[in-house]
């Protein structure tokens, strides 16, 4: 497995993880109460940074396991991030015309950063999927 792949699958499983972290302990403190009143700001932050963390220390011992490949993009692993960066760039701008939205109409801002947060961890979800799909079923170049 090329190293750009070991590191698709590294961002996909510290996304899905960071984030079912967050889900878990914001629907955890909203028992009885408003979702939209549950102290958020701290667990995103905390997820995000640990995500960042986690993800610099496995990126590094994905290079350190196989130091032959650390360093050594060839143009297929070029093109494949490309394509991956770009499809998962969609949702990016999704969740940033859905905050818009919900900034004209003035919600809550609960509800505006989780849509950014959701769109953050679907583009990087994204990203990952098509990057792994095409080391695993070939990629066609334009």
């Amino acid at each position: 497995m090329a190293l750009e792949e070991k590191r698709a699958w590294i961002m996909l499983v510290v996304t899905v993880c960071a984030y079912a972290v967050y889900l878990l302990v914001v629907l955890g403190r909203a028992s009885s109460g408003a979702l939209a009143e549950v102290p958020y700001v701290a667990p995103l932050l905390w997820t995000v940074g640990a995500a960042i963390v986690a993800s610099i220390v496995l990126h590094v011992a994905a290079a350190l396991i196989s130091p032959a490949d650390a360093g050594r993009k060839d143009q297929r692993d070029r093109e494949i991030g490309r394509f991956g960066e770009h499809v998962g760039q969609s949702f990016v701008v999704i969740g940033g015309v859905a905050a818009l939205v919900m900034a004209m109409a003035e919600l809550d801002h609960f509800w505006i950063a989780n849509t950014v947060y959701l769109a953050f961890v679907l583009s990087s979800l994204l990203g990952s999927i098509a990057k792994i799909a095409a080391y695993r079923w070939g990629f066609r170049t334009w």
